[in-house]
């Protein structure tokens, strides 16, 4: 069965499943070209103060703004979301803590927004959150104090909060898009992590997955897009955070013909042993122990950015949803094993390519996809390669082919191998 009688196929039997909430790809592209980050306010400095019994968290800015301040669980976490901000501060801020504070992260979480995230010892009280005025010389200041709380009255006051914040919420009108004239299959593009999830990092250097991930993405669209023969999509085109549920509903809603998901891999304690490019393709069983824990280290992504997972909507659960998801994976797997042949003429590979494990961000019932680790940041070798703009077009060109075969055999009607 072809691609488009599989999603024909799968529309018919679960009525409508594209999911709401999302521009389309080409908005998301046109939102990239944000304005100078000049124009932005800016954050000189972050600190903490207190004890393990209430602690402040104070931020100075070029000019005042506004904030909603909220707390999230297991684990503990308070969340500050602010208009979009430029952050100017120190290397390594945020990571040490004090008081019931045990590290801060920031970053883009939207075009127009910004998150800080403050990782707790337990449960706390958001006791107030403000912004003072700038006076006499001193910065505007963003300020907001934590008080620490038992568990049941943190749930009460989270229940309370969560409440509220559905209420206030913008209803957005849901939004379908409609077939595109332009009969070319659309790729999207996942480059993994941005904003104030960083992705692994680089011990020996700092460069980090998400800025090495987004430079190979936007250089295979490139020659994706060179070629004539497809639409291109990014999940993002610059450095701010994208929910891995959002990223699936944006493959979507967009009607990707396939999703390529892009990561760089590291292993703890600076073990420079793994080495190489991985495939991965959907599993609910891990093919080894390690593509368990980069399934694990990868699904994290949302509690890093502080996405409140309790609203989530599971829209893969339906046993019809399950029947045609089926095909998919095939088709995903087919597209694996074309994509390893394809890149082992130009770059190093794992001692085992090919794997598969419960990446949350390839569960696309309607849209083939795969997760390629490029290599390890942990490894001197292959960090080398991953930043070299030789290897990032010679292995973008080997995935230009595999693409191009993909969809080969697509049209001329062959059918992918079973899933193993």
């Amino acid at each position: 069965m072809s691609i488009r009688a599989h999603k024909c196929l799968l529309a018919a039997l679960c009525g409508v499943l594209l999911v709401a909430g999302l521009a389309p790809a080409a908005a998301l592209d046109r939102a990239a070209a944000r304005a100078p980050a000049e124009d932005f306010p800016l954050v000189s400095e972050a600190r903490l103060m207190g004890d393990e019994t209430r602690t402040r968290f104070v931020a100075d800015l070029t000019r005042t703004i506004d904030l909603a301040a909220f707390t999230l669980a297991d684990p503990y976490r308070v969340i500050i979301d602010v208009p979009q901000l430029t952050f100017r501060l120190p290397a390594k801020t945020g990571e040490s803590g004090r008081g019931l504070v045990k590290a801060f992260r920031f970053g883009l979480v939207m075009q127009g927004g910004s998150r800080i995230v403050l990782d707790v010892t337990g449960p706390v009280r958001v006791d107030k959150a403000f912004v003072l005025d700038p006076v006499d010389g001193q910065p505007a200041r963003l300020v907001v104090d934590l008080v620490a709380i038992d568990r049941e009255s943190f749930l009460r006051n989270l229940a309370i909060d969560h409440q509220t914040r559905r209420a206030s919420a913008p209803t957005r009108e849901r939004e379908s898009p409609g077939k595109s004239t332009d009969p070319r299959p659309l790729i999207m593009l996942d480059p993994g992590h941005g904003g104030l999830d960083s992705g692994t990092i680089a011990p020996s250097t700092g460069d980090n997955e998400k800025g090495i991930v987004l430079d190979f993405a936007l250089k295979l669209r490139d020659k994706l897009e060179k070629t004539g023969k497809y639409r291109v999509a990014m999940t993002r085109t610059d450095d701010h955070f994208v929910p891995l549920a959002d990223r699936v509903r944006l493959a979507r809603t967009s009607q990707a013909a396939l999703l390529i998901s892009i990561h760089a891999d590291a292993l703890a304690h600076r073990d420079t042993k793994g080495h190489g490019a991985t495939v991965y393709t959907l599993s609910e069983t891990a093919s080894d122990a390690e593509a368990a824990r980069l399934a694990d280290a990868e699904n994290r992504a949302d509690l890093i950015a502080g996405v409140d997972l309790s609203s989530e909507p599971d829209d893969v659960t339906d046993i019809l949803i399950d029947l045609a998801q089926r095909e998919t994976k095939s088709f995903s797997m087919h597209f694996a094993r074309g994509l390893v042949s394809e890149i082992k003429t130009a770059a190093r590979l794992n001692e085992r390519p090919l794997k598969s494990a419960g990446f949350r961000v390839l569960t696309a019932p309607d849209v083939p996809s795969v997760l390629i680790e490029l290599g390890f940041v942990t490894n001197p070798q292959d960090l080398k390669l991953l930043t070299s703009d030789a290897w990032r077009a010679r292995v973008a060109d080997s995935m230009v082919l595999a693409i191009q075969t993909f969809f080969t055999t697509r049209i001329a009607g062959g059918a992918p191998p079973g899933p193993n």
